[in-house]
């Protein structure tokens, strides 16, 4: 097949890259044309990467210093909009399927509205919520809590939810207009969800007649034996340092408990968890290999995310090593974590009930460790590996591109 993969960024900026490029260069490796449309310039080149990668040579919005010019990109990318007709052009419908994984931080909505202009079939990977809610997370940056409105409704227009202010949310608005009035979601048939609690949230909001697969994502992990996680104390957070992803929450609670404390990631709220948790050690973003060394140094991991998460990859990667986890009940991540067996559930934004579970883990070592082993078991009886992956997204292209020819045929 050809492959044509959408996403903002071709390098590891985030969970949602990390996907889009471990796909490709798995389905590459299996024999698959495959190309990456992306904003940006080319950093790395297509014989490292192992698969052809097509730029717009723009910046992502939020990084464009021309305001103007970035407001007006992320409304409507017309660049991103020939790049990827300049790629499709001399495709094959019968043979192609186009990929769309993360377009609201550089290319718009302009790539899913040129794949079905062309009539190329298109599958779409709901890694947020943008499909639906203006600001991507069904969430009120100012109460910090779930919102429950209806997106695009009066209500949510006049809401003041966004974390950098009205104005900006008066944008996204326009931003999602324009995405719904050029066809996403509507023009697109085929949706894959990472988990049924997003899939749950966002299937009103699909046109009527989409197909919804269930894919999760990949995680690459070596199998060996769980982390002694009863022989260490520490208790671990990785993740972007922001409101919605509740760094200062555990780092109350960690202080609070006086327990040692690990923080992997960075982000606007730094210096407040620093001093919210003088004693933790934080080491900004590390690769891979490094976060996987703190998690089997760790007596559990903790998302303490206050917003929805369409999955918490994080999780995945922990019980992979053998680690628990302590997730909101609240959150896609409690679908992944069975409650007293392989983990701990907390009320989302409850700093108390964080404290309690943490302080469960820490005076009992070995229910930690039987946690942590429950959650290892778990994961590698039917492990998201990347080819494992790539399986399944073959599946789903093979359904994608068949019913596509199905629709073209005349009656």
């Amino acid at each position: 097949m050809n492959v044509v993969l959408v996403n903002d960024s071709a390098r590891i900026d985030g969970g949602v890259a990390r996907v889009a490029l471990s796909s490709a260069a798995v389905l590459a490796q299996r024999g698959h044309d495959v190309t990456l449309l992306a904003a940006g310039d080319d950093e790395a080149g297509d014989a490292q990467r192992g698969f052809r990668a097509v730029f717009t040579g723009q910046r992502e919005i939020a990084d464009d210093p021309n305001r103007l010019q970035a407001a007006v990109q992320g409304i409507w990318n017309a660049r991103a909009r020939r790049a990827l007709h300049a790629i499709l052009a001399p495709l094959d419908p019968a043979d192609t399927v186009v990929h769309l994984h993360g377009w609201s931080h550089a290319l718009s909505a302009s790539v899913a509205a040129e794949a079905a202009r062309m009539r190329f079939p298109a599958v779409a990977t709901l890694h947020d919520y943008f499909a639906a809610c203006p600001n991507g997370g069904f969430f009120n940056h100012r109460t910090l809590r779930h919102c429950p409105l209806e997106p695009m409704g009066a209500r949510c227009m006049a809401t003041h939810c966004d974390s950098r202010g009205y104005p900006h949310k008066v944008w996204r608005v326009v931003r999602q207009a324009v995405q719904l009035r050029s066809g996403f979601p509507a023009c697109t048939r085929h949706f894959i969800t990472v988990s049924r609690y997003s899939a749950r949230i966002l299937r009103p909001y699909l046109p009527a007649g989409a197909v919804v697969h269930a894919v999760r994502n990949p995680v690459e992990a070596e199998r060996r034996a769980p982390a002694d996680v009863g022989a260490h104390d520490t208790f671990l957070f990785v993740g972007r340092l922001s409101p919605e992803k509740g760094a200062l929450l555990f780092a109350r609670a960690a202080a609070g408990l006086g327990v040692p404390a690990t923080i992997v990631g960075d982000g606007v709220l730094r210096a407040e968890v620093a001093h919210a948790c003088p004693a933790a050690r934080m080491t900004g973003w590390l690769a891979s290999p490094a976060i996987t060394a703190e998690m089997r140094r760790a007596r559990a991991l903790v998302l303490p995310s206050l917003w929805h998460e369409t999955q918490g990859l994080v999780v995945a990667e922990a019980a992979a090593e053998g680690v628990p986890a302590i997730v909101p009940r609240e959150s896609a991540a409690a679908e992944f974590v069975a409650d007293g067996i392989t983990g701990l559930h907390f009320t989302s934004g409850d700093e108390a009930d964080l404290r309690a579970k943490m302080a469960l883990l820490r005076t009992d070592a070995g229910l930690a460790a039987r946690l942590g082993k429950a959650a290892s078991g778990q994961f590698w009886s039917d492990p998201p590996t990347p080819g494992r992956h790539a399986d399944h997204l073959e599946a789903v292209y093979r359904r994608v591109i068949g019913d596509a020819a199905r629709r073209r045929a005349p009656p």
